[in-house]
């Protein structure tokens, strides 16, 4: 496990890896949006299709809002930064 673990560290400290996290990152935000603005814990219907029409039809409307809001010149919000990490600025 010590291994993995090292080896994971290498890999996100070289270029290529910073560069595979920040695509990581955005998705983790997408998907955040996605469950606070929509409804993506849980699906309202039952089937494969249904949901999968839920999860399209919430995918849209968050598309839409970030189209909104490009429009009207809001930019994103910043990544807050916890308490502790502040100390260590």
């Amino acid at each position: 496990m010590y291994q993995a673990l090292e080896q994971t560290r290498k890999k996100l400290a070289s270029d290529a890896g910073r560069n595979e996290y920040k695509k990581r990152a955005g998705i983790e935000g997408t998907i955040s949006q996605g469950v606070r603005r929509g409804s993506m814990r849980r699906s309202r219907y039952i089937g494969l299709e249904k949901t999968h029409l839920q999860e399209v039809a919430t995918g849209a409307a968050i598309n839409i809002v970030r189209a909104v809001n490009f429009l009207n010149g809001e930019k994103p919000a910043k990544t807050r930064v916890s308490r502790f990490a502040r100390l260590a600025n």
